[in-house]
């Protein structure tokens, strides 16, 4: 597989990128000569791994974003500093994700789970958008799991306020996120932007810690597909795709259905407040 060509000159926007496997995707495309804006929540944190793959990569190319993916208002910040800092974005990889244990709100009055691990991502790219269009072929990859074939949407109680489980919580967003790439690669068709979904594995992540999951890989090896998708030249053309770490995968039934996946993206437009930033783009 070729996951080695040269990220020189590209531009990857990594969220979730101080720990586990976005910190590894971060350092290994950083290797690969890319270009890294990496994002995280704590200022501190996020300064010093910055350092870290600087020395590790001898690549002086690696900038911090701050922003808290919970807050619908930081996430529009985010996207904002993102255009501010570069005229390109070849790669944007959603990672950030959250594990809540117990059901809280965000700023925004949306069950956490739901917020940070679907409408930020779907927020976010939809933000970026013209940019990633701008700089085709370019790649959007969401980070799933497995964990979405375990699952049905309940689109009655999609913030699970009537009926909250970690581990359902958790699935379902995952699970949401597939809808999403599916009907985002519908709609990018034509662009040059491929836009694919990504199961890295079973990996050992605050996350899974959180969840009680047993065995589990390294988060080196849970990077090395999110670094396939972002670099392989093999997917030049590949878009619309669930992919089990290296290998397109069998995504759920449930994920097929294109009346849902399109009632999904309404209602996140909606909850994200998008359709304001769709009317004000639209021609007058």
């Amino acid at each position: 597989m070729d996951t080695n060509n040269n990220m020189q000159g590209k531009t990857v926007l990594i969220t979730g990128a101080t720990d586990g496997i976005g910190k590894q995707t971060a350092l290994k495309l950083a290797r690969m000569g890319a270009r890294i804006l990496l994002h995280g929540r704590n200022p501190e944190k996020a300064k010093n791994v910055r350092q870290e793959i600087i020395s590790d990569s001898s690549n002086p190319n690696v900038e911090v974003v701050i922003a808290d993916l919970q807050s619908l208002k930081q996430v529009r910040q985010l996207a904002a500093e993102v255009k501010n800092r570069t005229d390109r974005l070849d790669v944007l990889i959603n990672n950030a994700g959250v594990y809540m244990n117990k059901r809280r709100l965000s700023e925004d009055g949306y069950e956490m789970t739901f917020a940070v691990n679907h409408l930020a991502p779907f927020l976010l790219t939809n933000l970026l958008l013209d940019l990633l269009k701008k700089s085709a072929p370019s790649r959007v990859i969401t980070v799933s799991s497995v964990g979405h074939k375990l699952v049905y949407l309940n689109m009655a109680d999609l913030q699970s306020k009537f009926f909250f489980w970690d581990w359902v919580a958790y699935c379902r967003s995952k699970l949401l996120n597939v809808l999403f790439t599916f009907e985002l690669s519908e709609r990018l068709k034509g662009t040059g932007v491929m836009a694919n979904a990504v199961h890295p594995g079973v990996i050992t992540t605050n996350i899974l810690k959180k969840a009680r999951v047993g065995s589990s890989a390294p988060v080196e090896e849970g990077a090395e597909p999110l670094v396939y998708l972002a670099s392989s030249t093999e997917l030049n053309n590949v878009s619309g795709k669930y992919f089990d770490r290296k290998k397109i995968g069998k995504p759920s039934a449930f994920s097929k259905r294109i009346n849902l996946r399109k009632r999904v993206w309404k209602i996140s437009t909606r909850l994200s407040g998008l359709t304001r930033e769709l009317e004000k783009a639209s021609p007058k």
